[in-house]
C-alpha cells in the first residue's frame, strides 16, 4: 500500500471514538454481513449508491477497497447511482491529496478513472446507474451514501443487505473557500467508517 495512504489509515483507525453510537450500529451490521460471507468463503461485493454517482459513492468504493486491504481482506467494491453523470473533479482531488494516483483513461463526458493506492492495488471508477452490466446482480451489499438515493431506490434487485450510511454532500461547498476542506472532511469520514467496519472482521 502507498505509504501516505497507509499512514492516513493508521491515524484514522486510532480515532474510531469520533464515530457516533448510531453510526456504529449500522457499520456493525455491515461488518456482520461481510463476516458471514467470509466464514462461508463467499465472494464479498459492496456497491456504494448515491443519486448521481459522482462524489460520495465513489469515495465509498475507493475507501472500502483500501480499508479491506489495510486489514488484510480482498473484496470487490463498486459504485452506482440513480443517474449517471461523471466522477466529480473535486472528489478526485480529495483522493489525490490523500495520496492516491488517479489516471484518466479516456476523454469522454463520463471518463473512466483508475484510482491506485499501491502496486497492483486499484479501483476503476466511472459513473453508472444501478442496473449497469458492470455491477454484480446478486450476492452484494448496497450501501446507500445519500438520503435522496435511499428514498428513490425503494428496491435494489439482488442485494442481500441494504444499509443507509448517508453522508452530507460536499457539493454544497463547490466554488467556495471551504470547498477543498469539506471534500477532504467527507473523504476522511468515509475512510474512517470503512476502516471501522473492517476492523471488526476476523480472518
Amino acid at each position: 500500500m502507498n505509504p501516505d495512504i497507509k499512514n492516513r489509515c493508521e491515524i484514522i483507525s486510532k480515532n474510531f471514538k469520533e464515530i457516533s453510537a448510531d453510526r456504529k450500529v449500522l457499520l456493525e451490521k455491515l461488518a456482520e454481513n461481510i463476516q458471514g460471507k467470509l466464514n462461508l468463503n463467499k465472494e464479498i461485493n459492496l456497491v456504494y449508491v448515491c443519486t448521481h454517482n459522482s462524489r460520495r459513492s465513489h469515495l465509498g468504493q475507493v475507501w472500502a477497497k483500501v480499508a479491506a486491504d489495510f486489514y488484510g481482506f480482498n473484496i470487490n467494491t463498486f459504485s452506482a447511482g440513480t443517474e449517471a453523470t461523471a466522477f466529480n473533479l473535486n472528489a478526485i482531488n480529495a483522493l489525490f491529496s490523500a495520496g492516491f494516483e488517479v489516471e484518466k483513461k479516456d476523454e469522454s463526458n463520463n471518463p473512466i478513472y483508475e484510482v491506485t493506492f499501491g502496486e497492483s492495488k486499484s479501483s476503476i471508477c466511472f459513473s453508472k446507474t444501478i442496473d449497469s452490466d458492470s455491477l454484480p446482480k446478486e450476492n452484494f451489499v448496497a450501501v446507500m451514501t445519500c438520503g435522496d438515493a435511499d428514498e428513490n431506490c425503494p428496491f435494489i434487485a439482488g442485494c442481500d443487505l441494504r444499509i443507509g450510511t448517508t453522508y452530507f454532500d460536499p457539493k454544497a461547498y463547490d466554488n467556495t473557500v471551504l470547498q477543498n476542506e469539506k471534500y477532504t472532511e467527507r473523504s476522511n469520514q468515509i475512510a474512517m467508517e470503512c476502516l471501522y467496519a473492517f476492523s471488526l472482521i476476523k480472518p
